[in-house]
């Protein structure tokens, strides 16, 4: 253990070595807070706490896993499995299933995910006979959710006036409504979502003490990491597990909470030593990851902030190059220059793809990064995109997975009672769903009891309903002693599922399968990673629980190189050699909704210290003069916070603005001179003009014609020889949107000539020469 202690520096030295009582470590970006996390935990295991004691909370699983797996390292792999180690959303998941009971819930609850909470949202809005133009499913969500973060139950939103007046100004008058309904249909279907694994964690250490105490008792050391990003919700969970022993010990750092969209209240961190009493407060300054250059430039815009605690963030690291600010004509074009620029590191310094990562404030910043990598053939992954777990195919297994283990689970019974194909049409299900209203009970259970409810079908109907029901009873059996692998297998091909994609012989249609296979894939990897977890076997159920949980980021890419693609607030955490920092433009970064208030402003800022500080030894700062948003083109001005870093950090590859000078396209000499000397002996404007002949016969007027020179065959780049004959069918052509390409036919003259181009990306496009702008390369 002294070996692991001996390598902190005296700053992370002294929190590991405190045991008791409640402490604050305020860490800066790139400070070493995980290795303090981690060797703290050891550290009080060695000291005779039991691991079963010891709650550590993080903000993903993937961190949670990196954690153990360190402290494996150190104390073993037997005693580290002991740990209560996690996310918030996957340790109260797991509280919820031991005290389901209690809240009238079954312990194989389902988890929905945003998806199924959307379709129940639009079902009840349809249902309710509602204007989706006003009760739009995706805004009735997000409230919702607020509302179960800011723990307004259905009860306590009928109570206020004011909450409810609010709905109705905005014409909205039945949210009320539409949240009860959502909650009873979650309830019924044995379902919770996202939210309710915090509300109803608080619900049960609120209304059950008993409760309360044994997980107090249980969890005598409490840490959190990232505690600026709690929302009030996870911070009364905390205060409740952590009121009887005290001993919790927060990590985190308010100059990086971005989540206030979210929720996350930075009140929590800054007042955390007003919560506990004797809180003692660890400060680590020290950044092992950046350049000093990247670290004092990020330190110089946080200063900038009014609210924020009080720390230096310093590093030994070298100086390291200057931040590179580059701007573009427009955004196209950037996405060019970062493309060219990850290609010439790449060649020069022997880099691989993942030691590159483009950032940006929306996702739809993406597209422009990704034409211009894609056709360099840089390969990239993009976060944050349509998940694994979200795509059609691969949920259409799922949901038969979820009937497995909770029948009661409406919406996905609903997505694959008639897929594949089986006859059971929206008639039968609409009746099905009235008579499960009428009776209160589930779908199923009214499909189980077909033969004694008069619901008007016909004997056809009827059996296949019962077939149905038969089937899903037949997976459960096969659940009751085969793993998750074996079952799923079973299931992808007894349900039809992919017979049915084998009858789509396209490339779209092969990707569909390729995706169950590697579903299947997983699950194996799953069932097979278990055996190393005490008391599992790799059932469904586990399965199920891990994939309700997983995000985007959790998913293991080591063995990918790529160039990274991520919203920043997803890239918190994580750190790239060579980060790109990209649309640094007025109104998209600071967000144009983000500067109403002071407060927003300086989130924004938060949000921009750090993208700055995911960099290791180069970042790259780069903005466009125009850009397309909505359809349309608009004139972009560079970001404040480009010039609130001090410019002694920072390098302009392009020139600023007004040192910018328009380079002609034609050659001036084809103008000739002004000969002002004649000027002056212009005469004034009057009396008689001279006849057309006064000088005929005689000299020639002194005033001498140049020759005019012709015009610069490279007045148009990548223009002037395409309507001579030397582009031929066979070139090999680049353009500069669709990339590289093979000329197959030329048709038309002068003017109207045209090529037919094969294109890498994008195929065969016909474009008139006068436009296109293109290069021969071959």
């Amino acid at each position: 253990m002294h070996k692991y202690i001996d390598q902190l520096n005296e700053a992370q030295r002294e929190p590991v070595l405190q045991k008791e009582g409640p402490m604050i470590i305020i860490a800066g970006a790139g400070s070493g807070k995980t290795r303090v996390l981690t060797i703290r935990i050891a550290y009080l295991m060695h000291q005779g706490v039991d691991a079963f004691s010891i709650l550590s909370l993080t903000f993903t699983n993937k961190a949670a896993r990196e954690m153990k797996k360190r402290i494996s390292d150190i104390v073993g792999v037997g005693e580290a499995k002991n740990l209560w180690m996690g996310t918030f959303h996957s340790v109260f998941a797991r509280i919820l299933r031991s005290e389901a009971e209690h809240l009238g819930y079954p312990s194989n609850f389902t988890i929905y995910d945003s998806q199924d909470s959307l379709r129940a949202i639009s079902g009840i809005i349809k249902e309710m006979q509602l204007d989706r133009d006003v009760y739009k499913p995706k805004q009735v969500l997000s409230r919702i959710s607020n509302f179960k973060n800011s723990l307004i139950t259905v009860k306590a939103y009928f109570n206020d006036p004011d909450l409810q007046e609010a709905d109705a100004m905005s014409k909205k008058p039945r949210m009320g409504e539409i949240y009860q309904n959502y909650v009873d249909r979650c309830f019924k279907s044995g379902a919770m979502d996202f939210d309710d694994l915090l509300l109803k964690t608080n619900e049960l250490l609120t209304r059950f003490p008993e409760v309360l105490a044994k997980y107090q008792n249980r969890f005598r050391y409490i840490l959190v990491d990232e505690y600026q990003d709690t929302n009030h919700s996870q911070y009364l969970i905390v205060r409740a597990l952590s009121d009887k022993f005290q001993n919790i010990c927060v990590v985190g750092d308010d100059a990086q909470s971005i989540y206030a969209f979210r929720g996350a209240n930075i009140n929590n961190i800054l007042n955390f030593q007003k919560d506990y009493e004797g809180v003692k407060t660890y400060r680590l300054e020290q950044n092992y990851r950046s350049t000093k250059n990247i670290v004092e430039a990020a330190n110089t815009i946080i200063d900038k902030n009014k609210v924020k605690l009080d720390k230096v963030v310093w590093t030994a690291n070298d100086f390291g190059a200057k931040i590179k600010v580059h701007r573009s004509l427009t955004d196209n074009e950037e996405g060019r220059f970062v493309a060219s620029t990850i290609w010439e590191q790449k060649m020069q310094n022997q880099l691989h793809n993942g030691a590159f990562a483009i950032l940006y404030r929306t996702n739809a910043q993406s597209r422009a990064m990704e034409d211009a990598l894609r056709k360099r053939d840089i390969p990239y992954r993009i976060y944050g995109g349509l998940s694994f777990y979200q795509r059609k195919e691969v949920k259409d297994v799922l949901c038969y997975l979820r009937l497995v283990i909770n029948p009661k689970d409406e919406e996905a019974l609903m997505r694959v009672i008639n897929y594949p194909a089986r006859g059971i049409g929206n008639t039968t299900i609409e009746k099905l769903t009235i008579a499960a209203n009428h009776y209160k009970r589930s779908m199923f259970e009214v499909m189980q009891n077909i033969e004694r409810i008069d619901l008007k079908l016909n004997s056809g109907t009827k059996q296949k309903l019962l077939d149905f029901v038969t089937m899903i009873q037949s997976f459960q059996a096969i659940n009751e002693n085969q793993d998750a692998f074996y079952l799923a297998d079973h299931v992808a091909k007894k349900t039809g599922l992919v017979q049915e994609l084998k009858k789509d012989a396209t490339p779209e249609g092969m990707a569909k399968i390729q995706n169950i296979e590697e579903l299947l894939n997983g699950i194996k990897d799953f069932t097979e990673g278990q055996i190393e977890v005490d008391g599992a076997r790799g059932a469904l159920s586990e399965f199920m629980e891990d994939v309700a949980l997983a995000t985007d980021l959790d998913k293991d890419t080591s063995d990918e190189d790529r160039v990274a693609l991520m919203t920043i607030h997803l890239a918190k955490g994580l750190e790239f050699p060579h980060v790109f920092v990209v649309g640094m433009e007025e109104d998209l970064f600071p967000s144009a909704m983000s500067m109403s208030t002071r407060s927003e402003l300086e989130e924004e800022r938060r949000l921009f210290y750090v993208a700055l500080t995911r960099a290791e030894h180069q970042a790259y700062l780069t903005y466009a003069q125009s850009r397309y948003r909505w359809g349309k083109l608009t004139d972009s001005e560079p970001s404040r916070f480009i010039e609130e870093i001090d410019s002694q950090y920072l390098e302009y590859i392009t020139p600023p603005e007004n040192n910018y000078r328009y380079k002609p396209m034609i050659d001036s000499d084809i103008f000739g001179d002004v000969d002002k000397s004649k000027l002056r002996l212009a005469k004034p404007i009057g009396g008689t003009p001279p006849s057309p002949s006064a000088n005929a016969g005689g000299t020639q007027s002194s005033v001498s014609v140049r020759k005019l020179k012709p015009v610069s065959t490279n007045a148009v780049s990548g223009n002037a020889n395409l309507f001579d004959n030397s582009l031929t069918a066979g070139n090999i052509v680049m353009h500069e949107r669709f990339g590289k390409g093979h000329v197959i036919n030329l048709e038309g003259i002068g003017a109207d000539k045209k090529a037919e181009i094969k294109f890498e990306v994008g195929g065969i496009k016909k474009l008139l020469l006068r436009f296109a702008k293109l290069d021969i390369i071959g």
